[in-house]
């Protein structure tokens, strides 16, 4: 009888970007992150959302500075709605990653603790930036959507790499 060969599992990742009102920030990160998942080729087993904490801006698209910032950079996020986070996206993600301090303690004080170990800031994943977290450019001028973009694409380029090891990770059969 011939010996079984592993198979490989592709261990999927589910990540959920997080702000306040999903409008800016988070749209951003989840374009930017679905773009660099598709040049991956890793579509199939990564799963990209944003949400944000509060409920200002529910249904609709993202800011304009926020559109154009990553439509200058190839990365189209006109066609998104935003949405608040729910009681059920603590349990179906595998990263909530909140854009600054205060999202992340809100989001650490509406999450059940079992689920607390998913969350932590974008930022950690960054190597080319050194802020702890993203500033968030709602109240400022265009410049400051340039910086945003700047970091969270360096945030979600040191992500990519966390999610190509677990899509890659083999489980015996």
């Amino acid at each position: 009888m011939a010996k079984k060969e592993p198979t490989t599992l592709a261990m999927t990742t589910r990540v959920l970007f997080v702000c306040m009102g999903n409008i800016c920030r988070s749209p951003i990160a989840e374009g930017i992150f679905r773009s660099l998942i598709r040049q991956a080729g890793l579509e199939e087993v990564v799963t990209v959302a944003s949400a944000g904490t509060h409920a200002f801006h529910v249904g609709e698209a993202p800011d304009k500075r926020a559109v154009s910032v990553a439509s200058k950079r190839g990365i189209d996020i006109a066609h998104m709605r935003a949405r608040r986070i729910e009681d059920a996206d603590y349990e179906n993600f595998d990263l909530i990653l909140a854009m600054d301090w205060d999202n992340l303690s809100l989001l650490q004080q509406q999450a059940p603790k079992k689920y607390h170990h998913k969350l932590q800031l974008l930022m950690r994943f960054a190597s080319d930036h050194e802020s702890a977290t993203i500033p968030d450019p709602y109240y400022g001028g265009t410049q400051g959507f340039d910086t945003t973009y700047d970091y969270i694409q360096d945030a979600c380029t040191g992500l990519l790499e966390v999610a190509k090891r677990r899509a890659t990770q083999v489980a015996a059969a």
